[in-house]
């Protein structure tokens, strides 16, 4: 008869090599599946006592029940390593949410949250852009690969068929399957993205230049001509002290400090913020 482990026992069970995915899915197929009556207890100690080392020994029990269902989704081309932690996830949820009380076993209730939480990841991870974000294209994602007979594109009739099993729109199936085959491209050049045998083309290939239109890069030069030639008319304005001021406190690349100035004209700083002040709002003035 299977009794409930023992933290000791689990955690002998469980050592070994840091990372080895191998060592990990041997150790969790020796932890002996509990029985449905040492099942019950464990879940009436955690639910009633929250006793930690009851959930514990019912998550270590169904580990090996979350790799089988990650390898599952191994297709998708992602890590089983980082599947499997997911599922983990998702185990311990259904643990913290189990009612003993229902009459059904750990693992019939298990099962919806460990594919909940792979399908998350799956989804955030399988493409840069999201491909499924309704509940019927989550649906097709996760079943129209299965479904297909081959490699090819559905008839059709076969994307009609598809439609009426899974409860959606025959146009809903196509575009799925028009996003699940096609990749990613990077939105920068490549580093051969300019070779000549020309095969690489990026988005970013395709934006204009900023400075590309003839009549902006016009007005663009008038703006400057003439805003230059308005503020030579507005400086030749002011009287010779303010000019200076203003050139050495705002064009010079060693700026000048307002004491600074004060101490080479024999006025205060606060004199020369006020001169730097008006100077300013006489060239404004004129600019407008």
């Amino acid at each position: 008869m299977t009794t409930a482990l023992t933290p000791r026992s689990t955690e002998l069970m469980l050592a070994g090599p840091v990372g080895s995915l191998e060592h990990y899915i041997q150790a969790v197929n020796t932890v002996p599946v509990l029985e449905a009556d040492a099942e019950q207890a464990l879940a009436r100690r955690y639910q009633g006592e929250q006793d930690l080392d009851a959930a514990r020994q019912l998550v270590l029990s169904h580990l090996r029940f979350v790799v089988h269902i990650a390898r599952g989704y191994q297709g998708y081309g992602l890590a089983l390593a980082d599947l499997i932690q997911e599922g983990n996830v998702g185990l311990m949820k259904a643990v913290k949410r189990f009612d003993p009380a229902v009459g059904v076993r750990l693992v019939s209730f298990a099962v919806h949250w460990i594919r909940a939480e792979i399908h998350e990841f799956v989804l955030r991870n399988w493409r840069l852009v999201k491909v499924a974000t309704t509940k019927a294209q989550r649906k097709l994602f996760f079943n129209l690969r299965s479904m297909k007979k081959n490699l090819s594109w559905l008839s059709q009739e076969e994307t009609e068929q598809v439609a009426r099993d899974l409860g959606v729109r025959a146009e809903e199936v196509t575009e799925m399957e028009r996003r699940m085959s096609a990749r990613d491209m990077s939105f920068d050049p490549t580093p051969d993205a300019d070779d000549e045998d020309g095969g690489h083309f990026t988005p970013a290939a395709y934006l204009p230049s900023p400075d590309a239109d003839p009549a902006q890069q016009v007005e663009a030069e008038d703006w400057e001509a003439v805003t230059g030639s308005r503020l030579q008319h507005a400086l030749a304005t002011l009287d010779e002290r303010s000019r200076d001021i203003l050139a050495r406190r705002w064009l010079a690349d060693a700026k000048a400090t307002l004491q600074d100035l004060a101490d080479e004209y024999g006025v205060s700083a606060e004199r020369i913020r006020q001169i730097e002040s008006g100077a300013i709002a006489k060239l404004r003035h004129a600019m407008a």
